[in-house]
């Protein structure tokens, strides 16, 4: 073959993968504006009118007057104080005790021999296929006969102990090397100090990918406390939104408003860990 047959055909594989690339980026920034556009509406919808937030000719990002007061009203119209606290309690103890729980037991699984491991394993994370909805009567029925019925003490018990989180660390902690746990041991550590001085240190980035899921989703929690929630003071800021909407109307604003500061500390809470989050998700799925 000729080095202009060559030329040829190396310029006409470049241009495919050129081709492709256009393709794939095309395609990704799409997917960005489907997902980044009702956030953008959100935010424009949250310094307007109700009458201005649903007017679409002309569609306008920022109206004329702004209505910056929307995020002062949304203080005085509900306790929204009392309600960003209980979530902020409700949140925090729920994510810490799945962290531990979570660990816990996923250092057992993957690093214990003992009998009937890997049934008991797999029995358990067979639960995460099982939707809430099938049990959460039953759950509800249990919780009311132990007295917990309207109290946050209900959500953190449902949610002290997670499946998907036990996988989820089960997983990293089997890319750590056995031989490093055999060697503690033979320096005298026991279990518990093997997990707390070596597993715990060498797993943060599956326990800030665990952070992030179980915060985000105990924040944005909706079904779970309207279930047990029942008094004013002991509602989530999800349940102090619903406030807003009335029989004939809804302050969709306000709704917007409350929404925007609502979703201040996940982003956060994602911004501070996400230096580990992809590392995180990377590393447990390398085996299993």
């Amino acid at each position: 073959m000729s080095n202009e047959a060559v030329l040829r055909k190396y310029r006409s594989k470049s241009k495919s993968a050129a081709v492709s690339k256009t393709i794939v980026y095309i395609i990704l920034i799409v997917i960005t504006l489907m997902m980044i556009v009702p956030f953008l509406w959100m935010l424009s919808a949250s310094i307007k009118s109700n009458r201005e937030v649903f007017l679409m000719d002309p569609f306008v990002f920022i109206p004329e007057v702004p209505k910056w007061d929307n995020y002062v009203k949304i203080w005085t119209k509900i306790p929204l104080l009392k309600f960003v606290e209980n979530t902020v309690i409700l949140t925090i103890v729920v994510t810490v005790l799945q962290l531990i729980t979570s660990s816990f037991a996923a250092y057992s699984f993957a690093k214990l021999k003992f009998k009937h491991r890997n049934t008991l394993f797999l029995a358990y994370i067979a639960t995460i296929a099982m939707p809430w909805q099938v049990y959460m009567v039953p759950q509800f029925i249990m919780m009311r006969s132990m007295g917990l019925n309207d109290k946050l003490l209900a959500m953190i018990c449902l949610q002290a102990f997670s499946a998907f989180g036990v996988f989820l660390m089960k997983q990293f902690y089997e890319g750590i090397p056995d031989d490093l746990c055999e060697a503690a041991r033979i320096d005298g550590m026991s279990e518990y100090k093997i997990y707390a001085s070596i597993m715990l240190p060498l797993s943060k980035p599956a326990l800030s990918t665990l952070t992030i899921f179980t915060f985000v989703n105990t924040w944005n929690d909706y079904l779970g406390p309207l279930i047990y929630l029942r008094s004013e003071e002991k509602k989530t800021i999800q349940l102090g939104l619903k406030m807003f909407i009335g029989q004939y109307t809804a302050e969709y604003g306000l709704i917007m408003a409350g929404s925007v500061l609502s979703l201040i500390p996940v982003i956060i809470v994602f911004l501070c860990l996400q230096k580990y989050f992809v590392e995180g998700v990377a590393s447990t799925g390398l085996k299993g």
